[in-house]
């Protein structure tokens, strides 16, 4: 099977839905905690880094594969859904990834303890969604292999496939997304309501954290102390760059929105993929492409091959790097 949207042959998951599954499907999105309870991270949540349009996933739930659905845009920064009301506690209530997808309910409903006869042999090595017995795993996205998951399209029968290329070819954005795509200004402006109402802010600090939120005035001044172009389209003249923060600015403290070691000067097209994660930067200088990235969409762009380098820089930009790379990048990277 071959993505009509990218022209590249999809991933497969498997994604266990036993606590959010009406949340999810009326809202058209999965979603996960970034970290685990103990700060770490998690195979399985990294997995929504992995997402890319065009991978089906299949929804485990209550012992059976009640939906299908494909995957519409890549992993978005989210906070916990408010519609998880006292669903995971323990989850972080600000740190999560969205991936907006497009579902189908099956009539025909699998449970897959029924077929672990054929399915059995197909199973993933290691991260596995079921035990050989057909007992499900502990955890929430699983990758499965093209091979199972024809198997699993087989048993669902013509509804599984017939909703699997409708939706290639389609590729327009459902209305659901629309509302979710606002997941990462709706954050931000939470983090700007809290600034507006701390009284222990002055007004004119207030003002300046607003700007810097957009990538302007006291924080571009000191981003420009340091940064005199954007690292990738060599662009120099202020008017046409952003002061873009390394460590996104609805993740960082208030210093650290300030402090220009915490950011680069990029052009609105490079800054909006490296806020979105589609690419970051080595340590040492290299730019980083993320697997999931439209490489021909980058083409036109004028974004170059991964390993550009693009020069040095400060420690501490080097710090906030480390955190981009781990927390914003869409890939693996435990």
């Amino acid at each position: 099977m071959t993505d009509f949207l990218l022209g590249r042959k999809p991933k497969y998951w498997w994604v266990n839905q036993n606590q959010t599954f009406r949340q999810e499907f009326e809202g058209g999105y999965l979603w996960s905690p970034r970290r685990n309870r103990g700060g770490g991270f998690n195979p399985s949540y990294e997995n929504m880094r992995e997402m890319a349009p065009g991978d089906i996933v299949f929804s485990f739930v209550d012992r059976k594969i009640r939906a299908i659905s494909i995957v519409r845009f890549c992993a978005t920064p989210s906070p916990k859904p408010e519609e998880f009301g006292n669903i995971g506690p323990h989850w972080h209530p600000t740190l999560g990834w969205m991936v907006a997808v497009a579902y189908k309910l099956l009539e025909n409903t699998i449970t897959p303890r029924d077929h672990m006869g054929v399915l059995a042999q197909h199973l993933p090595e290691r991260h596995s969604p079921l035990q050989l017995n057909g007992t499900g795993n502990q955890a929430y996205l699983f990758e499965i292999g093209e091979d199972m998951a024809r198997i699993m399209m087989g048993l669902i029968g013509s509804e599984a496939k017939e909703f699997a290329l409708r939706n290639y070819i389609s590729a327009d954005k459902s209305p659901v997304f629309v509302e979710n795509e606002k997941a990462i200004t709706d954050w931000e402006n939470a983090e700007q309501r809290k600034i507006e109402s701390d009284d222990r802010i002055a007004e004119t600090d207030r003002e300046v954290l607003t700007k810097a939120r957009l990538g302007q005035g006291l924080f571009k001044q000191r981003v420009m102390g340091i940064e005199k172009a954007c690292r990738i389209t060599k662009v120099d003249n202020p008017e046409h760059l952003i002061g873009s923060h390394i460590k996104p600015w609805r993740e960082s403290e208030n210093d650290e929105r300030l402090n220009g070691e915490n950011g680069l000067l990029l052009t609105p097209t490079v800054d909006h993929l490296f806020d979105r994660g589609f690419i970051s930067f080595e340590n040492s200088g290299g730019l980083i492409i993320s697997p999931v990235a439209d490489r021909l969409s980058l083409n036109k762009m004028g974004i170059p091959e991964a390993g550009f380098g693009v020069g040095t820089f400060t420690l501490q930009q080097k710090h906030y790097l480390d955190f981009h790379r781990d927390m914003v990048l869409l890939r693996r990277t435990r």
